[in-house]
Parts: structure tokens; C-alpha cells; sequence
């Protein structure tokens, strides 16, 4: 069972009391992410988490990693395409200081501008990283026109160019204008003193003052889908190759259907595509699918990795067990054991008070419900073989399919042509 709550300044807060543990997780979620970006300053978010660990008037960046280390704890933080996420992991007895230290951090960043060129650096090093990445290019590269049109469409990290032209005073006018009360949710997990820890947490966070609520203009929605295929040359070992197509959004129920016919088609060792094309065929070390939902949109996935000469036998064979599966669907008593298989694995995801710290705080940022464990459950079981069947029909719709590739392809109008035969014919 969850306390919702809010603090004096209206920062919302959703708490999960498990006292058999000596642990606690607090997370801060900040609703803003590369959906607020625009072409100019794509990565800015990003940029503000890394900012963020660079130190207080009160504590500079290295105090600030020696009292976590102190503390035996584990801070960090991340940016996605909606929101960004500052957690800090200690043991309950070291809650209150763990506080202190998260909120300093997040209410007082100083930004010099020493650390913004020092940061500057760090953050070009880590894109270089990333364009290293093929798996990390080529969905990148499939973001790109399946949201074409919408910040969804922009990098994470931004780009080179992007990152090197932020200044001081674009950094902090971002800052304030998202990193305000009616735009955080605190999330805390663990082990807590219940008659304490909303005193705590004022104390720390309501000193920045309440404010209204922000208007966004930014689209986050997924666009029309139409066929569209990008593929790009580079020295990679291998080709990595990606489909995808319109999935769930994040608050449609619809989404423990996608979970389940994810499992049984790629998102396991024992799915369709793990066995026809790595274990029967050894075709790719990697393959898989993945449904990823946002707040307006959601898409679906198939990756693989794999040799330059086989892209074009790997593609028929994803075409063909899509056309199986759209034709054989799910059976009564396989659905059963899906069921049983994707309740079991959340159950085991949210013993983990990182994992549950992460959904139950997402979850209440974006759609502003929070479903406990007993309330997923419940949706997984009603899933229906209609639901199934529906839900099929509109993941595997070819007429929505787009498809991006990176690798050391020679002639990539000739390949564009064989997959567009292959998936659009």
C-alpha cells in the first residue's frame, strides 16, 4: 500500500513503507527529459543531471561523493526522453543525511562556469562513447523517423555541436523553469520512520517555494506512421538492424497484452526469434524485442546483430514469423503460462527497491497513477485472447512498419530496395 502525500510547497511524494529491510530508496523525478527540448538546445537536460553532481555552495563535487561513500550508499542519476531521475540508496539510519545531501544538490547547483567547460568535455567523451555503440545508433537511428517531427525524435545526450554551444545562462533559465515544486515527485521505498519522514522532507525540500503549474508546448505524441527505411555505412564488425512499429502508450491497459506477446515472440530465450534465429539458425548472437511506452506514445521493437551478409536472410525470417504469429496468434494454454511467466518476473523486478523506487516514482510523475503490485497483477490476469488478438493486429500492422540499420553495408540503396521488398510488398 502507497502514502501519497505533498509537501508544503506542493511537491508531491509517494511512499512505500517495507520494514522487514534496513535499507532505504529515495528517488526525486523531475518531470522534464528531451521531449522539452528543442533542435537548439537538445541534450540540455542531460547536461543539467551531470550539473547537478558538480557541486553547492555548501559542498563542492568531491565532498559530495565522499559523504555518500561515507555513508556506504549509492547516488546517481539519469535522463531519459521524459523525465529525469536523482536517487540515493543508504541504510535507514542514514536517511536524514541522504536527504540533505540529495536536496542541497538539487535546490542549490552552482554552475560555474569552470565545471560547464570541464562538464563539456566529460559529456563530448561520453558521445563519443555512445556513437561507438552500434545497438545505441541504430535505435537512436529508429527514434529518429518514427518521431520525426517531435523532440522524441532527439538524442539523449544531444549532439557535439548541441552540447558545445550551451552557455551558463541557457543552462540556469532551463533549470528554473523545470526544476520547480509542481514539476518534481519524491518518491521514497524502504525502511522509514512514518511519523518522521514527511518532517524530513519538508525540512529539506520545501524551501524552494511553490509555483504554478508549467504550460509546455512540445508535442510528445507519435506522429503518423508511414514505411520508412534509413540505413547508414559505417566500419562496424557487425549490422545492427532494427524494425519498429506503433506499441502502447503508457497508461492504456492494452500494454499487458504487448508485455505478453513480447515475451513469446522476442523478449526471452525461449521467444520465436531468440530460437528460429540464433538457436536454430545461428544467424545473430543478439536478438530481441521490446515494447517501450512513453506518456502519449508508445512503439514496439526487433533488434538484432549480425553479419553484413545476412541482413536480408535474418529480415525474411523476422517477416515470415510475423506473418505465423498474426496468423496462429496465442493459445489458451500458452497464454496461461505467459501470464504466469511475466507476473512472476515483475514480481521479482519490484523486490528490488531500485526497480520499485523507478516505477512506482515514473508512474505517478507521467500518468499520476501508481499501480501497486497486487493492482498489476490483477490487469495481467484479465488478458484475454481478444485482447491478444487485437493488440496483434495493431503492433504487426506492415502498413506502419519503419526499419533503420548501421553497418558496413556497400550499397545501401540496393539494400533499402531488398528490405523494402521484403517488408512492404
Amino acid at each position: 500500500m502507497y502514502f501519497r502525500g505533498e509537501l508544503k510547497n506542493g511537491i508531491k511524494v509517494i511512499m512505500e513503507k517495507i520494514p522487514y529491510i534496513k535499507s532505504v530508496s529515495v528517488g526525486v523525478f523531475i518531470n522534464v527529459g528531451t521531449k522539452d527540448e528543442s533542435e537548439n538546445n537538445n541534450g540540455i537536460s542531460h547536461f543539467i543531471e551531470h550539473m547537478i553532481f558538480k557541486g553547492t555552495e555548501k559542498r563542492d563535487a568531491k565532498d559530495i561523493a565522499k559523504e555518500i561513500d561515507n555513508l556506504g550508499g549509492q547516488m546517481n542519476a539519469f535522463t531519459s526522453s521524459e523525465y529525469t531521475c536523482y536517487y540515493v540508496r543508504v541504510l535507514d539510519k542514514h536517511l536524514t543525511t541522504a536527504v540533505d545531501i540529495l536536496s542541497d544538490m538539487l535546490n542549490n547547483p552552482k554552475f560555474s562556469e569552470e565545471d560547464i567547460a570541464n562538464e563539456k568535455r566529460v559529456i563530448l567523451e561520453e558521445i563519443n562513447m555512445y556513437l561507438d555503440s552500434p545497438e545505441d545508433v541504430v535505435f537512436d537511428m529508429i527514434h529518429e523517423i518514427m518521431f520525426k517531427g517531435t523532440p522524441l525524435s532527439f538524442p539523449v545526450l544531444g549532439t557535439k555541436e548541441t552540447v558545445k554551444n550551451l552557455d551558463r545562462k541557457t543552462l540556469i533559465d532551463y533549470y528554473n523553469k523545470y526544476y520547480r515544486p509542481d514539476n518534481m515527485v519524491i518518491t521514497v521505498i524502504g525502511n522509514y520512520n512514518e511519523k518522521e519522514i514527511i518532517d524530513i522532507l519538508n525540512n529539506y525540500f520545501s524551501r524552494k517555494p511553490s509555483c504554478k503549474n508549467i504550460v509546455r508546448d512540445k508535442s510528445s505524441s507519435l506522429p503518423s506512421l508511414k514505411p520508412c527505411i534509413l540505413g547508414k555505412q559505417r566500419e562496424f564488425e557487425q549490422v545492427n538492424f532494427c524494425l519498429g512499429t506503433e506499441g502502447i502508450k503508457r497508461d492504456n491497459e492494452e500494454k499487458y497484452s504487448l508485455y505478453i506477446i513480447n515475451n513469446f515472440f522476442g523478449g526471452s530465450v525461449s521467444s520465436i526469434l531468440f530460437q528460429k534465429i540464433r538457436e536454430e539458425r545461428g544467424l545473430a548472437y543478439s536478438v530481441y524485442s521490446t515494447p517501450v511506452s512513453f506518456k502519449n506514445a508508445g512503439i514496439f521493437t526487433i533488434y538484432a546483430a549480425l553479419s553484413n551478409k545476412e541482413i536480408l536472410n535474418v529480415a525474411r525470417l523476422i517477416k515470415e514469423e510475423i506473418i505465423k504469429f498474426k496468423k496462429n496468434l496465442i493459445g489458451k494454454s500458452d497464454l496461461l503460462k505467459l501470464k504466469e511467466q511475466l507476473k512472476s518476473s515483475y514480481i521479482l523486478e519490484m523486490e528490488s527497491t531500485f526497480d520499485r523506487m523507478l516505477e512506482i516514482g515514473s508512474s505517478e510523475l507521467l500518468t499520476g497513477d501508481a499501480l501497486t503490485l497486487e493492482e498489476v497483477l490483477n490487469k495481467i490476469n484479465k488478458v484475454s485472447l481478444d485482447d491478444i488478438k487485437r493488440v496483434t493486429e495493431k503492433i504487426f500492422d506492415s502498413s506502419k512498419f519503419n526499419i533503420a540499420y548501421v553497418g558496413n553495408i556497400s550499397n545501401i540503396e540496393d539494400t533499402n530496395a531488398k528490405l523494402k521488398e521484403i517488408f512492404f510488398s
